[in-house]
């Protein structure tokens, strides 16, 4: 199992906290920003979205429906995201439930439109729900698998304008088989209710992978996350999660940004040159994961030491021996 070393960590959970996680399989609501802050980095942030020229994946084939997979990962080229996804409040927590050795493999944004479906309740292990393929493998040691997945609230998120939800203690079991695969229908986006509530997955039918056809989460016991731009909230991947609908009350859209996190044990995108999602493609050639906690003693995957514009990344680790926590560049 993981050895965390919580107790090293400025930012860590506490013990009461970690057991919470492990029984609960979320943490949070914590704060990174307050909410006025928050809306005016946005405003800074937003317009930097748009100049692509850096990006490390180009929109060529990237587009399908509603989804853009070139939009993954823009904390290899935007500074902000990329001192964002390793802010100390937020890597101190991932190590002490991950360890102290721990990579950033992704980072998303998760916007919803007036309007627009809820996220269908989903578990991902080693998400090769879309192609088959795990784009993350665990050792064969470890009887766990999954992502820490960190939310940040970089808007409003409500019930209204479709916060997350999710279904306590739901991660230590896998009630779907990734490796059956979905089959991307366009034509489904914003046209199913599941329930009498409109929910989706981007274009396909997560209830294709289900190991027992006919069971249904008990929606009963979900909790919905309403959260205040700037804070955040941690998850297993493996967790039942979900989003409420856009209901369209307001004409603002709600704003996700989603970092996962991995220890640098587990192989990334083994064997694959390319990423194929949402009816999108990009190459792989200038991907490459962040260390931002500790040492990559396994040198099996690839590292970004740098932005694409040039920026170093910092890694944040602690000398044991003089039980100091320092951010040191790569």
């Amino acid at each position: 199992m993981l050895n965390p070393q919580s107790s090293l960590r400025t930012f860590s959970l506490t013990a009461e906290e970690l057991a919470d996680f492990h029984q609960r399989g979320y943490a949070g609501l914590f704060t990174l920003y307050e909410p006025e802050e928050m809306k005016a980095l946005w405003q800074k942030v937003r317009p930097q979205l748009f100049v692509r020229k850096h990006a490390v994946y180009q929109q060529e084939e990237a587009v399908s429906g509603v989804t853009n997979i070139a939009n993954y990962d823009r904390h290899l080229d935007v500074d902000f995201l990329a001192d964002h996804v390793w802010r100390p409040e937020i890597a101190d927590k991932v190590s002490s439930i991950l360890g102290p050795n721990v990579l950033c493999w992704r980072s998303e944004f998760f916007p919803k439109y007036p309007g627009e479906e809820g996220t269908d309740w989903h578990q991902a292990d080693n998400f090769a729900n879309v192609t088959g393929t795990p784009q993350i493998v665990w050792p064969e040691k470890e009887d766990f698998g999954g992502t820490i997945t960190v939310w940040k609230a970089f808007t409003e998120a409500t019930i209204d304008n479709g916060c997350l939800q999710f279904i306590p203690g739901t991660h230590r079991t896998m009630y779907y088989d990734e490796s059956k695969q979905m089959h991307y229908d366009p034509s489904r986006i914003n046209q199913v209710e599941k329930e009498g509530i409109k929910r989706g997955f981007h274009g396909y039918d997560y209830r294709e992978l289900q190991i027992d056809p006919d069971w249904k989460p008990d929606e009963s016991k979900a909790v919905s996350m309403v959260m205040q731009p700037g804070q955040f909230i941690l998850f297993w991947s493996t967790l039942m999660h979900a989003s409420h609908p856009h209901s369209g009350k307001t004409k603002d859209m709600r704003l996700g940004y989603v970092a996962r996190y991995v220890p640098t044990s587990v192989h990334i995108y083994p064997d694959s040159d390319f990423l194929d999602e949402y009816g999108g493609r990009v190459t792989l050639e200038k991907y490459g994961a962040v260390l931002g906690s500790g040492i990559d003693e396994f040198k099996h995957n690839r590292i970004a030491t740098h932005t694409n514009r040039g920026k170093s990344f910092k890694t944040r680790f602690v000398k044991a021996e003089e039980n100091q926590i320092s951010d040191t560049i790569v």
